[in-house]
C-alpha cells in the first residue's frame, strides 16, 4: 500500500485496527471466495469475514433477495416490531432448522453482534438460576464487551477491559494438558467439593471448537460428559456457536456431533447470510422469563439481515448437500495438512469441517507463513494464545479448484518457512 492510500486510515482511524495491518492493501470488490484490491490484484479468501461469510462474498442468491427487498421499500430498521421479514425468518428457522432437529428453542434478537448474543445468554442464565458465577474454559473467546470478556481467556483482550473481570471461573478445555491429566475429573471434583472455593455456577459457556483459541476441538464424548455434568447439577449449558454454527463444522449447529441439547445457544456471524449484522440467542422455552424490554438494543431489528438470513436457510438448509460438501472439503484439507506434518518438523493439524488449523511449534513461523500466503494472493489468519496456528475458514461454498489453489499457495508458504524432516534415517 502506498503512503498516499494509507494516509486517511493512519491519520483518522484508531490504532486499534488489526486486519488492515496483516493485509496492507485497500480492498475494493469481492465475489464468492475472492477479494480484489483497488489496483486489481485478486486474493483468495480463506478468512471469510472471520466466519461471517460462510456463503461467500456477494452470494448471488442472497444479493438478489436483498436488492428486491430494498427496491420494494421493505422495512430497514424495525427494533423488535413485528415485520413480514422477521415472520418469514422465524418460520423458516422453525421449519428448516429447529423442527428437523426436534429443538423447541425460543428466539431472541439481542442486537447485531455475537457479543450481544453472549451478553444476553449470561444475563438470562443468572436471572433463571439466581446465581452469579459462570464457568468458562481456557483459551475461550466469547466477545469484547465486559460480560463476554469475563469468560474469555486471552490475557491481552482481557486487559483491555481496564477493570477487574469478575464472577467467572476458567476450567481446562478438552485436552488442555495434552492428554496427560484428567482435566474433566478436576472440573467435576471442584464443583462437588465444598472446600474447592467454587460456588455452584449459573451456567457453563463453551465453544465446541475454539477458533480464536487455536482451533482446539472438543471431543464429542467430552461435550456429552459436560452436558451430563451440568444437567445433574442444575447448571445451564450455553454453547457459543457464533463462529462455528451455521454449518462451519458440517451440521448447522456444531454441537450436533455430540448429540446434546444445550439450554442456551448463541448465533451470529453467518446467521445473517450475506455478512449483514445479526445475532440470535436461543433458549429452551421454560427459560423465557424476560420482562418486556428487560434486554434490548436499537439495532436488534435489522430487517435486511432477516431477509438474507431467511433465504440462506431456505436455499442451503433444505437438504444435507451443504453439510456433506463441508465435511468432504474439510477431509481434503486435513489430508493435505497431514502431508505437511509428515514433511516438515514442528507441525500439527487439527480441525473439524471447514475450520482447520495448522499449528507450529515455533509460533513465529505461523505469522511468516500467513504473510507469504498474503504476498501470493491468499488470505489466512493466525490464532491461538501465541498466534501459533494458521487457521483456515474458507467459504463453505468454495469451488474445488479454488480450494486446491489456496492449499497449494499455503503449502508453498510452509515449505519456504519450515525445515524439512531428515528422512535419511
Amino acid at each position: 500500500m502506498t503512503a498516499t492510500t494509507t494516509t486517511v486510515f493512519e491519520q483518522f482511524e484508531s490504532d486499534v485496527r488489526s486486519y488492515s495491518r496483516m493485509w496492507p492493501t485497500v480492498f475494493d470488490t469481492a465475489k464468492g471466495a475472492w477479494l480484489r484490491d483497488e489496483h486489481g490484484k485478486e486474493y483468495l479468501d480463506f478468512f471469510a469475514g472471520a466466519g461471517a461469510l460462510n456463503y461467500g462474498h456477494n452470494n448471488p442468491v442472497l444479493k438478489r433477495a436483498l436488492i428486491d427487498y430494498i427496491v420494494g421499500n421493505g422495512i430497514t430498521h424495525g427494533l423488535d416490531m413485528a415485520t413480514v421479514a422477521k415472520r418469514r425468518l422465524l418460520e423458516t428457522f422453525r421449519d428448516r432448522i429447529l423442527g428437523p432437529r426436534n429443538l423447541t428453542y425460543k428466539v431472541q434478537f439481542p442486537g447485531p453482534t455475537g457479543t450481544n448474543a453472549v451478553e444476553a445468554a449470561l444475563k438470562l442464565a443468572r436471572k433463571v438460576t439466581g446465581r452469579q458465577s459462570i464457568i468458562s474454559f481456557t483459551n475461550a473467546f466469547h466477545g469484547m464487551t465486559l460480560g463476554s470478556l469475563s469468560v474469555t481467556g486471552n490475557s491481552m483482550k482481557r486487559a483491555g477491559a481496564g477493570i477487574p473481570l469478575v464472577h467467572a471461573t476458567p476450567m481446562p478445555f478438552d485436552n488442555y494438558f495434552d492428554g496427560g491429566t484428567a482435566d474433566f475429573q478436576w472440573f467435576a471434583r471442584a464443583l462437588d467439593d465444598s472446600g474447592s472455593g467454587i460456588n455452584r455456577p449459573a451456567a457453563v459457556i463453551v465453544e465446541t471448537v475454539q477458533g480464536e483459541g487455536g482451533v482446539n476441538v472438543a471431543r464429542p464424548e467430552w461435550l456429552r460428559a459436560l452436558a451430563d455434568l451440568c444437567a445433574r447439577r442444575e447448571i445451564l449449558l450455553i454453547v457459543d456457536d457464533v463462529q462455528m454454527g451455521c454449518g462451519r463444522t458440517g451440521p448447522f449447529f456444531s454441537f450436533e456431533v455430540a448429540g446434546i441439547e444445550p439450554d442456551i445457544v448463541t448465533l451470529s456471524k453467518s446467521i445473517g447470510g450475506y455478512g449483514l449484522p445479526l445475532a440470535l440467542t436461543l433458549f429452551k422455552p421454560e427459560f423465557d422469563i424476560w420482562a418486556p424490554g428487560e434486554h434490548n438494543g436499537t439495532f436488534r431489528g435489522n430487517n435486511p439481515a432477516f431477509v438474507t438470513a431467511q433465504v440462506a436457510l431456505e436455499h442451503y438448509w433444505s437438504d444435507d448437500r451443504l453439510e456433506t460438501s463441508t465435511l468432504e472439503l474439510g477431509d481434503r484439507i486435513h489430508t493435505r495438512f497431514v502431508g505437511l506434518t509428515e514433511q516438515f518438523d514442528g507441525l500439527r493439524t487439527r480441525g473439524r469441517g471447514l475450520v482447520q488449523g495448522l499449528a507450529f511449534a515455533d509460533a513465529s513461523q505461523a505469522g511468516k507463513v500467513s504473510q507469504i500466503a498474503y504476498d501470493n494472493g491468499l488470505l489466512v489468519e493466525t490464532s491461538g494464545p501465541s498466534d501459533q496456528v494458521v487457521k483456515l475458514l474458507p467459504p463453505l461454498t468454495i469451488a474445488d479448484d479454488e480450494l486446491e489453489l489456496g492449499l497449494g499457495i499455503l503449502a508453498d508458504a510452509v515449505a519456504s518457512v519450515c525445515r524439512a524432516k531428515d528422512t535419511t534415517g
